[in-house]
């Protein structure tokens, strides 16, 4: 049996062709009871649409590239993929994944190489900087780039981000206004090759400590430990050699604040009794531990970052999603600090 073409599942669907070319890589412009009749009789035809031909005619890849400085089974990189996913792929697109993007030579090749091959539609950087001349690099060949949770905009033709640095500084300053003195934060250390957006929340902390008014009595302190799998690990072996052990911490990601709330009790310290400790992002497991932290939506990002981006792709201002309160190319997320029970006031 010879596959059906696209003019007979037309006539077999009672709709134009052109219809059925937009139900398959426009369905954002078909409503939901034309796509499936369409998409029903394109099976019972055993029809399927050319990609590379719809490319060709439109002179679009229907592809966009997520860059990101990790991999893709951190939290949250799973989740900013999610929400793109949901748009991207609702809209005919494809996501091509380039993980560990955090290095002089992985840089290098991807934005020089792209120009070339000039194989997608858009291009997304998860939680990295760009400088000049890589963002000269895609603007050359007309692609935007949207940046989710980057360090700053520069380069960016439209951005949705938390306020990272302000997010630690409130997490930090509640402890403070809790009465704890003796505070440490609890971090990875930065990759130099890399501006990453979750180094500013030392500097959240370092703000909170030397701007407040209880900044004379405060001893803090910033412990910085090697990335990798065993950061949370390291962190633990650096508190427990201290001289004295802090009576608050604040973790830079709940991924390190929950191991080590759980492994600190092993070793005779309880939170909140002995000691407060906060985090950041209200990842998978804060709530089943009680973790006080700071909440991100990695996820809402990537929609609006997804958002954003075909309109750009279409000529249009990256506004972000419908009905929601974005307005403008570049967002700002406020940070929220979610209150449970791993935090205390101090008691000496």
């Amino acid at each position: 049996m010879n596959k059906a073409s696209i003019r007979e599942v037309a006539k077999a669907a009672g709709v134009s062709i052109s219809t059925v070319s937009r139900a398959f890589t426009r369905p954002e412009l078909v409503s939901d009871k034309t796509r499936t009749k369409v998409l029903q009789t394109a099976d019972q035809l055993d029809f399927n649409i050319s990609r590379s031909a719809t490319a060709l005619k439109s002179g679009q890849s229907y592809r966009v590239a997520l860059l990101m400085n990790e991999e893709i089974t951190s939290w949250f990189n799973t989740q900013v993929f999610a929400g793109i996913n949901a748009v991207m792929h609702r809209a005919g697109y494809d996501i091509s994944l380039f993980q560990h993007i955090d290095t002089a030579r992985s840089r290098q090749d991807f934005f020089t190489n792209l120009p070339v091959r000039r194989n997608v539609d858009a291009v997304f950087v998860a939680s990295f900087a760009i400088d000049s001349h890589e963002a000269e690099q895609i603007r050359r060949i007309h692609v935007p780039i949207v940046g989710i949770n980057t360090p700053n905009t520069d380069g960016f033709d439209a951005s949705i981000g938390i306020d990272d640095e302000e997010g630690m500084f409130i997490a930090t300053q509640h402890l403070i206004n809790l009465g704890h003195r003796h505070i440490v934060y609890t971090c990875s250390k930065p990759v130099e090759s890399i501006d990453s957006s979750i180094d500013a929340r030392e500097h959240g902390f370092i703000r909170a400590c030397t701007t407040s008014e209880q900044s004379r009595q405060l001893d803090w302190q910033v412990l910085s430990v090697p990335r990798g799998r065993d950061f949370a690990d390291s962190a633990l072996a650096a508190l427990l050699g201290l001289a004295h052990f802090p009576d608050a911490i604040c973790c830079q990601m709940d991924m390190m604040a929950i191991p080590l709330v759980l492994k600190l009790a092993r070793y005779g310290h309880r939170t909140p009794q002995d000691y407060s400790i906060v985090g950041f992002d209200d990842s998978p497991y804060a709530d089943t531990i009680d973790l006080t932290t700071i909440r991100q939506d990695p996820q809402g990002m990537g929609r609006a970052a997804a958002q954003k981006a075909l309109q750009l792709i279409n000529g249009e201002p990256a506004a972000g999603m419908p009905g929601e309160s974005l307005t403008t190319p570049h967002e700002r997320v406020k940070p929220e600090l979610i209150l449970r029970s791993t935090d205390a006031v101090y008691q000496e």
